[in-house]
């Protein structure tokens, strides 16, 4: 966006996460980084929605990740539910005293987690105590919640900020998050989140700052705040910005996903966890892409599709088949209509140009000299 997009640096991560995902840090640092999802999953402080598809990974080319149907993430409560165990943010509140077991027990059924050390669980509990605002939140609710015996308490993490999103200015604790004693006042907004004491599972908008920090808490160590609305363009041409010129989630990501000499690289020496990480991402890109495309069916006037002929035509003869439709434009990525206009396109260039004799593929080398190096600079990717 040749600048117009400038976001804060993310900042080098704590010693022992610097170490532990060091290529070069030796044996614990290998387990670690093989087994990186798990640990971070063992203190996320949210479920992921959608299903983790590991038929692909046979042991015969490099780890993929891939997740079939529809992701979110979830949020449940302070407590266990009664004969549950707990799990997720529940594990900051609950019992903090066998934290570490509690933690081990969650994933010790799995055989994939039975390599999982002790001693790395007990090191990562006590860095995010010190480093993590989010953390630091769950544990201010525990302390309250055991003092004064409080049986009422919510738990608030607020979806708006006052400062800058193009500047660098790590959030502080009451910025991010609120413990409410009584009951919730109507001026809370939309996004934000409410943790309830006891009760289900409360579905995450995409648009929360901490929609990310809470589901990767390696990946963002000190509770980084993550994409939100309003973030402004960078003025680069000495003209005042425009108030509706803001940076998107796509901008937002492929920002992040860049690699810089000066900022920490959490992300990309974070391997499984940082493939995780980029599905999830574009998940919810195309998530605020189909949002927006309901929101606006006027605009892409769909009544040119909506009617009786065109429902005949698509082979709706049914009425049980012909209810409420969103139309998805040409322009989305992988949509009927994409994919039509395609097509078309092709059979004009063959009609212009003669049908092809040769379908060529080709395929990258990874030994290159170029990308060997480039991998150079970052022993051990």
């Amino acid at each position: 966006m040749e600048g117009k997009v400038k976001l804060p640096l993310l900042k080098k991560p704590p010693p022992l996460l610097n170490e532990l995902l060091d290529p070069l840090g030796g044996q614990r640092s290998k387990t670690f980084r093989t087994q990186i999802r798990s640990y971070n999953a063992m203190f996320a402080m949210t479920s992921i929605g959608g299903k983790v598809d590991n038929r692909v990974n046979d042991g015969r080319g490099p780890y993929i990740f891939r997740l079939n149907s529809q992701t979110y993430h979830r949020i449940g409560t302070l407590l266990p539910n009664n004969n549950e165990d707990p799990q997720f943010e529940q594990l900051y509140f609950y019992d903090t005293e066998n934290e570490v077991q509690h933690r081990m027990n969650a994933f010790s059924s799995n055989p994939v987690n039975k390599d999982l050390d002790p001693s790395i669980v007990d090191a990562l509990v006590q860095m995010f105590d010190e480093s993590n605002n989010l953390v630091k939140i769950f544990r201010m609710s525990r302390d309250r919640f055991i003092e004064r015996d409080i049986h009422h308490l919510r738990l608030r993490l607020i979806g708006s900020r006052t400062t800058d999103g193009r500047e660098y200015n790590l959030p502080t604790c009451s910025e991010i998050a609120a413990i409410i004693v009584c009951d919730i006042g109507v001026d809370n907004a939309y996004r934000d989140i409410i943790v309830e004491l006891k009760g289900g599972l409360h579905r995450i908008n995409e648009l929360h700052p901490s929609y990310m920090a809470l589901q990767y808490p390696l990946l963002f160590p000190y509770g980084e705040d993550g994409f939100r609305l309003g973030i402004l363009c960078r003025n680069i041409d000495g003209i005042s910005s425009d108030t509706n010129d803001f940076i998107t989630m796509r901008e937002y990501y492929v920002f992040r996903l860049q690699e810089r000499d000066d900022e920490g690289h959490t992300l990309i020496s974070s391997g499984r966890l940082f493939q995780q990480f980029d599905v999830d991402a574009y998940t919810c890109i195309e998530a605020i892409r189909l949002m927006w495309v309901k929101n606006n069916q006027e605009k892409l006037r769909i009544k040119l599709y909506n009617g009786l002929k065109d429902a005949v035509m698509r082979g709706d003869t049914t009425p049980a088949s012909a209810g409420k439709r969103f139309v998805l434009p040409s322009s989305f990525t992988g949509s009927p209509r994409y994919m039509i206009e395609n097509y078309q396109d092709a059979m004009a260039i063959c009609r212009w140009a003669g049908y092809p004799d040769l379908f060529i593929t080709f395929t990258c080398n990874a030994k290159w000299p170029k990308i060997e190096l480039f991998l150079s600079r970052k022993p051990g990717q």
